[in-house]
C-alpha cells in the first residue's frame, strides 16, 4: 500500500469516528427527549407518568440551571405554550430568549458574579410560593458552578473560585466533588427544594452524572443528599485539599462546622418528583446505532467510568484489540468521564488527554479513538475532545509538534488544533457526559 493510500485510510477512520460521535449527539439531543417524555394538551401536563393540570395551580414557575437550561426551557415550552415564566442560568448566552424569563450567565467550571446573582434570583422566588404553587426545576450538567451561593457569608467569591479550582484539579471523580461542594452551598444538597417548600416540586434532569448518583447532577439542588458531613471530611483529606483550601473555607473544616445538607425525610421532598429524561446512556445507544450503520460490529464498556485516564486508555485499548481477534470491523463504546489530575497549566481537557494518551499506544496500528463531550466543551480549550489514530504520532512529528511534551505539560489541544484533530462543535446546549469511540479493523 502507498503511502498515500495508507493516509487516506486513516483520515477516512477519522471521519467515520467523527460521524458516529455527531449521529450521537443529534440522536441524544433534548427536544427529542422531551417529544418522548413531555406533552401538554388543554393545560394538562404529562411528564413520564405524571399528570399535572396546569390551571389548578396558582403559579406554575420555572427554575432553570445547568449548560442545558435554555434548550430544556425551550423544549418545554415547545409543549405548554408561551405561558410560563421562570428564572435561566446557563454558562453561554442563547442567540434568542424565551418571553417570560429573567436570564444569568452564570460562570464555568469556576462560579462568577452572575452566578451568585441568580442563586438570589432563584432563593427570592421560591421563598414566596405558596402550597398551591407549582414548581419546574430544570436541571442539567454544570449547573454546581452556574448557579451559586455559599453557606457562610465569610466565603467570598474569590475564596469560592479557589475552593473550586482546587476541586476540579484535585483528580477527585464528580460525585466526590459534589459532595464537598453541597455542604457549603446555600443552593446545593436538596437546599432549592427547602426553599421551594410547601409548593409542589417536579425536577426534570438531563443528566451528567452515573445513573445511579443522580443526586450529583449539579450538586443535587432539589434531591435529597446521600452524601454526608463525614464524607467531606474524608474527601478533602485523602486529596490533601485543606491546605489548597483559601482561609475562609478551609477554617470551617478545621472549626467542624461544615453543616449537614437535608436528607429524605425532609418535608420538602414529601411533594417532589424527578423524572431522569435524557442521560450518557441515551448517547451509548445512539452513538451504537450510528457505529451499526456504518457496518462495525458494536461492543459497549463503560468499566472505566471515574478511572485515571492513562488507566482507562490503557484498558480499553487491551479490550479493542481483544475484541479485534473476534470480530473485525468493531467498535467499543464506553460512556462516562475519566479523571485526570492536572500538575501544569496548559490548554486542553479530560477527552484530548485520554485521546493524547492512546496516541502514543497505538502508533502504527489500525485503531481509531474518539473522546470527546457532549457538551461541546473540553477543559479550558474550544474543543469538545479529539480523534487519535495509529498515524497520529508520525503527523505530529512531520510538524515538530513532541506528542510526549504536550501530554506531559497537560497541553493536549494545540498539538491536536494543529493537525485538525480536534472536535470542534461549540457548546451543544446539552450535558450528558462523554463518548469514547474506538474503531478496530
Amino acid at each position: 500500500m502507498s503511502v498515500a493510500d495508507r493516509e487516506s485510510r486513516f483520515r477516512n477512520r477519522r471521519e467515520a469516528a467523527r460521524n458516529i460521535f455527531m449521529q450521537a449527539l443529534a440522536g441524544a439531543s433534548i427536544s427529542k427527549a422531551f417529544d418522548r417524555h413531555v406533552h401538554c394538551e388543554r393545560g394538562v401536563l404529562r411528564i413520564c407518568e405524571d399528570l399535572y393540570d396546569l390551571h389548578s395551580y396558582s403559579r406554575v414557575l420555572v427554575i432553570a440551571l445547568g449548560k442545558a437550561s435554555h434548550t430544556m426551557v425551550e423544549a418545554l415550552t415547545a409543549q405548554t405554550g408561551s405561558s410560563l415564566e421562570g428564572i435561566i442560568s446557563s454558562s453561554v448566552q442563547p442567540a434568542t430568549q424565551v418571553r417570560g424569563f429573567r436570564y444569568f450567565r452564570g460562570g464555568h467550571p469556576t462560579p462568577n458574579g452572575e452566578s451568585v446573582q441568580a442563586a438570589n434570583a432563584m432563593l427570592r422566588a421560591l421563598q414566596s410560593q405558596p402550597a398551591s404553587a407549582l414548581v419546574v426545576f430544570l436541571l442539567s450538567g454544570g449547573g454546581s458552578s452556574i448557579v451559586e451561593k455559599t453557606i457562610d457569608e465569610e466565603i467570598s467569591l474569590s475564596d469560592l473560585i479557589s475552593m473550586y479550582r482546587a476541586l476540579v484539579l484535585s483528580g477527585a471523580p464528580i460525585g466526590e466533588i459534589n459532595a464537598v461542594r453541597k455542604h457549603l452551598s446555600a443552593v446545593k444538597g436538596g437546599r432549592l427544594a427547602q426553599a421551594a417548600y410547601p409548593a409542589q416540586q417536579i425536577s426534570l434532569l438531563v443528566s451528567d452524572v452515573p445513573d445511579g448518583a443522580l443526586d450529583a447532577l449539579a450538586s443535587g439542588p432539589t434531591m435529597p443528599d446521600s452524601t454526608t458531613v463525614e464524607d467531606c471530611y474524608r474527601i478533602v483529606e485523602k486529596y490533601e485539599l485543606l491546605k489548597q483550601f483559601p482561609e475562609s473555607v478551609r477554617e470551617l473544616f478545621e472549626r467542624h462546622a461544615v453543616e449537614e445538607t437535608p436528607k429524605s425525610d425532609d418535608p420538602a421532598f414529601v411533594r417532589a418528583r424527578f423524572w431522569p429524561v435524557l442521560s450518557n446512556q441515551t448517547a451509548i445507544q445512539e452513538a451504537s446505532i450510528a457505529a451499526e450503520r456504518a457496518g462495525f460490529i458494536v461492543q459497549v464498556d463503560n468499566s472505566c467510568d471515574d478511572w485515571d485516564y492513562q488507566k482507562a486508555a490503557d484498558y480499553l485499548l487491551q479490550r479493542l484489540r481483544e475484541l479485534r481477534t473476534q470480530f473485525s470491523p468493531v467498535c467499543l463504546i464506553s460512556g462516562g468521564e475519566v479523571t485526570v489530575k492536572v500538575t501544569s497549566g496548559g490548554v486542553g481537557g479530560r477527552n484530548q488527554q485520554f485521546a493524547l494518551a492512546c496516541a502514543g499506544k497505538i502508533a502504527g496500528e489500525n485503531i481509531t479513538v474518539l473522546s470527546a463531550g457532549t457538551d461541546g466543551v473540553d477543559g479550558n480549550s474550544a474543543a469538545a475532545g479529539a480523534v487519535v489514530d495509529g498515524s497520529t504520532l508520525d503527523r505530529g512529528k512531520a510538524r515538530g509538534i513532541d506528542a510526549q511534551a504536550a501530554l506531559d505539560r497537560f497541553d493536549a489541544h494545540p498539538f491536536f488544533s494543529a493537525l485538525g484533530d480536534a472536535i470542534e462543535t461549540g457548546p451543544t446546549g446539552n450535558n450528558l457526559r462523554d463518548l469514547r469511540i474506538l474503531l478496530a479493523y
